[in-house]
């Protein structure tokens, strides 16, 4: 399965950007990670076929995820955004039974910045 992003860009504290990830196939799980110049790649928030989400603490009551099972794509909107926001997004998949994404998209650039 290949997954490609979209939405990323330039944006200002306080405002809002809608991220985009199209898979070639289908998958149990979909979502994002992010990941900061000299920091881990972190959750960001998942979503199951099923439609159970799990957000990272940074970001809950501010983004929010959804999917398309039958488009086969998965959508994140995130408001409020602060300059700690900052990364590299990527999309990401994994297979049921799998804990951890197995499959990866090529990155999308956020900055948040005034």
């Amino acid at each position: 399965v290949q997954l490609v992003e979209s939405g990323g860009g330039l944006v200002q504290p306080g405002g809002s950007l809608r991220l985009s990830c199209a898979a070639s196939g289908s998958v149990y799980a979909m979502g994002w990670y992010r990941q900061a110049p000299g920091k881990e790649r972190e959750l960001v928030a998942e979503i199951t076929r099923g439609g159970g989400t799990t957000y990272g603490n940074s970001v809950k009551g501010r983004f929010l995820i959804s999917r398309d099972n039958f488009k086969n794509t998965v959508n994140l909107q995130m408001n409020s955004l602060q300059p700690e926001d900052t990364a590299v997004y990527y999309c990401g998949g994994r297979d049921y039974g799998d804990v951890t994404f197995n499959t990866w998209g090529q990155g999308t650039q956020v900055t948040v910045s005034s």
